[in-house]
This record gives C-alpha cells, structure tokens and sequence, in this order.
C-alpha cells in the first residue's frame, strides 16, 4: 500500500470552492476508481489556502496506471478541470509508505492535525522505531489516524495524523501528553533526531470519508 497527500494552494479565500468543486463534480466522476480517497480537508491552522487530499493506491505501479487513466477520461478533463483548474496555483505531493495501518475514526465533526518532521540524514528509521514503540503512551491522550515515512519528494520525512474533538480536546491532550514519564523519554531519546517540525490543523470537507 502506498498513500498519496496532495496539497494544492488557491489565491485568497477560493479554498472552499475548490473543495466544493471536487465534491460535486470531482468526486462523482473518479469516485475510487482512479485511487482510493481517504480523506479531504481545509486548512484552518498553518499555511492557509490549501486543501489537502489523502489517496491510497496498491503501490507505485498501481498509482500511475490509475492515474494515467484519469488523465484520459474525458468527464474530468472537460468538466472538473475546467472548474477547479483555474483555482489551483501550485500543486505539491507526498508518497507516503505507511508504518501501521490508516485507522480513521468514527462520527464526524473531527479536527485533524498533521505533523511533518524532517529528520536529520539517515535518522528516520531509528525515529520511527521509537515513535512507534511510544504510541501506546502517546495514545492514551488522542488517537493516531496513520504514522508515514515519505517515499517522494521530501528525503528524511516522517509524518504523523491525528483526531481531536475539538481544538481544546488537542490542548487537554497535548498537556497531558507532555507530562507522560513515557512520552518524556521518548522525547529525551529520540527529539534530537530531528532538524524541523511543522503542523497543520485542518477540517475535514463535506464530502471526505474521514469527517
């Protein structure tokens, strides 16, 4: 399994008639037919402007014979392109090898955060390793959504996507994370490993699986 984040950024305030294009025309037309959409969300916290979309494929190969066929189908080149192309100012990708399985949550009304870290050369299989170890403690306080390591086009990435209640459910659970014994040594262990962190903090989309 491989999964693929796209980010695409809008001029001011078009995100949510981006999103509201794929989900009315978008979605209808490629459906899981060209790639398995697992969630889509709208930047509230962190660079502003962008949706986010997560497609699963069964591996690279997979993924370009899909999404070449995409390109042919003549619904989506004519009828959302035409739409939500002139949205779109850049485009950026993620290939993301999982590390547990995706387990979204159930109900709706969720906020979601996902963290990217880049780790020093050659640092990102021992993070992992140790983040991986740590979940049990860690998910005491919030529940883990999918734990990568990036295949392309960020070398030394390790990303990570979470599910609050709400953003006081996040403080409340970051808080008490923080004075975890466990999570403390974790952090003592493996944080230096680490050059840089960056977050986002996203709603889900009207018409994404994970809500």
């Amino acid at each position: 399994m491989i999964y693929e984040l796209r980010t695409y950024t809008t001029p001011a305030g078009k995100a949510p008639e981006l999103a509201k294009y794929s989900g009315e025309i978008g979605r209808p037309i490629r459906g899981n037919d060209y790639g398995t959409l697992e969630g889509y969300w709208l930047t509230e916290i962190g660079a502003l402007n962008q949706v986010h979309h997560l497609w699963s494929y069964n591996d690279l190969n997979h993924r370009a014979e899909r999404r070449a066929a995409l390109g042919e189908n003549a619904d989506w080149k004519n009828k959302y392109l035409t739409q939500a192309g002139p949205l779109i100012l850049r485009q950026d990708i993620r290939l993301l090898n999982p590390m547990k399985p995706l387990t979204p949550p159930s109900g709706d009304g969720h906020l979601y955060e996902y963290r990217y870290y880049r780790t020093k050369v050659g640092k990102a299989k021992p993070w992992l390793e140790k983040f991986l170890a740590v979940q049990p403690a860690r998910e005491k306080y919030s529940k883990n959504v999918g734990i990568f390591h990036t295949e392309a086009g960020q070398p030394n990435e390790v990303s990570h996507l979470w599910v609050y209640d709400s953003f006081e459910h996040r403080m409340e659970a970051r808080n008490a994370c923080a004075k975890d014994p466990e999570w403390q040594a974790f952090l003592k262990e493996a944080g230096g490993f680490l050059d840089e962190m960056h977050s986002l903090l996203m709603f889900p989309s009207a018409h994404s699986p994970m809500k």
